[in-house]
Parts: structure tokens; C-alpha cells; sequence
């Protein structure tokens, strides 16, 4: 069976304050992952990350590890940064027939005539690809089909929010189409209004814990569906508002949910919009957080408030690692790297990048820039300690029943050796 490698080019490797700690193709669109998205539209396993060197022991449950010594010839090499549509769990003979459709393409195509993916003719080195400064149209092939895939480029760490609403509502279509395994449907004693799709898991063919929708609350499905997954609860009073998206095992518990995905064992109250949480983590407290996006592990403490729209109006400016740069976007909120936490009162400004693993408390206004591992209360920060670093997180994940491998200890020692700097300030207001 041919195998799929997903491939951060340079760009990719640019997504701060995300990059650091994980691949590109783990990170969200929509309801799911890149690489899961690359999955269900080849109906190819994903063998492998093509990753900078830092992420060699990236080690997150079902996603796939960095590939080291050679890809062999007639492996699918697919760009990181583009989301394909999602294709939702199918009949077999559907997969196959769309695998079949696959085995026969050279080169995919999306967005014009930009290369998404190309099935090289010959053995490639691992290594070689080490920078990321290899494009795949120098590994087009010389001859051979090509189609075209419908999805979305990320071409921007803050793409991750401006797709948000159109990846969501698209996803939440097609699943509510295909639902072969699940009987859904919304609760007695619950609000539900608005033309849209509502879906909440109530039993399963695979003996999956059905999802919990206390009574009195609300699905406004008025501007988009709601999906709430197996496993998931959601708490009276709580007012879920479409287009939004409830991963397995997460907690809802109050507040107003609009435009939301909220990945995988999170738990999640106050009012929330526009934003995705990749999973594992927690905004237990009141508190409004808006287009932003929390990576794996993210902890706010009680009352942390992000503001998403500035008030001149403007474009938001972000930090990246090539500067400050204009987002053209109105609203835009924080971006939380992996294992980040904030103090109760924390008060974060429009545009700000919280760095992987940075800790910050006192109830004080972060600059719109903070450096991955970041300690303190107010610049200049100090640098968490390693050591104290890993211990934290060990027991952060024990409370979620994972357990800190020996590899990601490796992994997230070596991304706090790689640590980047604040080269340019924050963006003047």
C-alpha cells in the first residue's frame, strides 16, 4: 500500500509559537488535523512528519512520527500547510474506490496551480529535506496524472482563525451526511432552534460512551451545525451556537460557544468565539477568549480575557519570526503555544503570541510577544527551568490519564534548547 509522508516546508516552519513544539499537520482546520484531512482524502495511512530536526521525537498518541533514512520511490509526499476537504468516515467500498483514484495520480494540485502533493519517482533521503527549503514542484514528476483538490492553504499562522468558520461549517456538513455509526439527535428538555444540522451522539454500534447534554441548554443552529462527539458533556445552561464543533471527552461547562472547535478531553467555560482548542486543554474559569487559537496542554487561569478587536478598528499586527506583520484581519485574538499557562486576571492585548511552555501570572498585561518558556510577571522574563519545565507538565498530563514518553521529554527538551527570541519588539498601536 503506498504511504503518505506530510512535509513543513519552510513556511510551515515559520507558525509560531506552534512550530516549535509540534509539526504543522498536527495542527487544526476545521474539526480536525492536517494530517488526518490528507488521510481521509487519499485514503492513505500517514507512515510519517517530515519535520525540522527539534521535532525528531515528537510523540503524540495516533499522529504520526518524524520519518527518518529514506521515503521510498512512489511515496506520497504531501505539503503540510494545505487542508484538504474533509472526507468523512465512508463505506469500503467507498475508500477504496477514492485509494484506487489515488494509486493512479502523479501530482495533486490545489489553489490554482500551486503543488499539494506529488508522488516521487525515486528514493529521497530524509535528510535532505532538512531545511524545508525544498519545494515540491522540484520533485514534481516528469509524467503522470494530475488532479485537483479542493481545501485551503494555510499560508499564514492566523489562516488557522479566518478559515475557521468556512473549514467548520463545511466539515459539519459532510459528517452529519455520512453518519453511519451514531444515532444522533438533540436531547428532550433542551433548546434547539435554526435550520443547520444538529448532531449529538446518543448511542454507538462500537460501545462508545454516548455524549451528555445536561437539561437547559441552548443549540442555536441559526447561522451554522453543531456536532457534539462521543464522550462529551455539556453542562445546563450552556449556549452552543453553530457553526461549532464539540470534540470527545470535553466539557462544556456554561457560558456561550459560538463558532468553536474544541478538540479532544478540553474543558471549556465562559464565552468563546471563533477559536479552536487543539486538545487537553483547559479554560475551566469565566473569561472571554476570541479568535485564538490553544495549543495541546494550555492552562488559563480564572478570569485570563483576550481582547480580539482593537479600538481604532484596525487590522491586527502579529509577532512572527520574520517580524511584525499586518494580519489584514479585524479580529484576532492570542495565539497559545503548547503547554502555556496564565494567572488568574491575566489580561492578554489584541495580536499576542504566548511561546510554547511560557508561564505568566500576577495579573498583569503580557507584551503582544512572549518568548516560549517564559517565567514571570512582567518582562524581563525569566527562562523556566527545564527541569521544573517537564515536571509540570508530567503532572498536568497525569491528571489526563497520558503519560510523558521518554521521547516527548526528549522532544520538548530540545524545543526548549531551540527556543526563539523576540528579535522585533510587538506591533505599535
Amino acid at each position: 500500500m503506498t504511504a503518505l509522508y506530510l512535509y513543513d516546508d519552510a513556511r510551515a516552519r515559520r507558525f509560531e509559537p506552534f512550530a516549535l513544539t509540534r509539526p504543522v499537520s498536527t495542527l487544526v482546520v476545521g474539526t480536525t488535523t492536517m494530517w488526518e484531512r490528507w488521510r481521509s482524502a487519499l485514503a492513505m495511512e500517514a507512515a510519517g512528519v517530515i519535520v525540522a530536526p527539534h521535532l525528531a521525537d515528537f510523540d503524540e498518541p495516533d499522529a504520526p512520527n518524524a520519518a527518518t533514512g529514506e521515503i521510498p520511490a512512489g511515496t506520497v509526499l504531501a505539503n503540510a500547510r494545505f487542508a484538504p476537504i474533509l472526507f468523512p468516515p465512508a463505506t469500503a467500498e467507498a475508500v477504496r474506490e477514492r485509494r484506487d483514484a489515488a494509486s493512479k495520480v502523479a501530482t495533486w494540485r490545489a489553489g490554482g496551480d500551486r503543488v499539494a502533493a506529488v508522488r516521487i519517482a525515486r528514493a529521497l533521503p530524509v535528510n535532505a529535506l532538512d531545511s524545508g527549503d525544498v519545494s515540491l514542484d522540484s520533485l514534481e514528476p516528469a509524467s503522470g496524472a494530475t488532479a485537483e483538490l479542493d481545501g485551503w492553504w494555510i499560508d499564514e499562522v492566523w489562516d488557522l482563525v479566518r478559515l475557521l468558520p468556512d473549514a467548520l461549517t463545511n466539515d459539519l456538513n459532510r459528517l452529519a451526511e455520512a453518519d453511519l455509526e451514531w444515532e444522533w439527535e438533540v436531547p428532550r428538555q433542551r433548546i434547539a432552534f435554526g435550520e443547520h444540522s444538529i448532531r449529538v451522539a446518543n448511542a454507538s454500534a462500537k460501545g462508545q460512551v454516548a455524549a451528555v447534554v445536561e437539561p437547559n441548554v441552548v443549540f442555536d443552529a441559526s447561522a451554522g451545525p453543531i456536532r457534539v462527539s462521543p464522550g462529551a458533556h455539556v453542562h445546563a445552561f450552556t449556549r452552543l451556537v453553530g457553526p461549532c464543533f464539540v470534540g470527545p471527552g470535553s466539557n462544556v461547562m456554561g457560558g456561550d460557544v459560538s463558532t468553536c472547535s474544541i478538540g479532544p478531553v478540553c474543558k471549556v467555560r465562559g464565552e468563546l468565539s471563533n477559536t479552536v482548542f487543539i486538545g487537553y486543554s483547559n479554560k475551566g474559569h469565566d473569561g472571554f477568549v476570541g479568535h485564538s487559537v490553544l495549543g495541546r496542554w494550555v492552562n488559563l487561569g480564572a478570569s485570563t480575557v483576550t481582547s480580539n478587536l482593537k479600538n481604532t478598528y484596525g487590522t491586527v499586527s502579529l509577532w512572527t519570526p520574520d517580524g511584525v506583520r499586518d494580519s489584514k484581519l479585524q479580529f484576532l485574538g492570542t495565539m497559545f503555544g503548547d503547554h502555556a499557562k496564565t494567572g488568574i486576571g491575566s489580561r492578554l492585548t489584541t495580536g499576542t503570541v504566548l511561546g510554547a511552555g511560557a508561564n505568566v501570572y500576577g495579573g498583569t498585561m503580557p507584551p503582544k510577544a512572549v518568548p516560549p518558556f517564559a517565567w514571570g510577571e512582567r518582562p524581563p522574563y525569566a527562562t523556566y527551568r527545564l527541569d521544573k519545565f517537564l515536571e509540570v507538565a508530567e503532572r498536568m498530563m497525569a491528571r489526563r490519564h497520558v503519560q510523558l514518553s521518554e521521547r516527548s521529554r526528549r522532544q520538548l527538551a530540545a524545543s526548549h534548547g531551540a527556543r526563539w527570541t523576540v528579535e522585533r519588539g510587538a506591533p505599535d498601536e
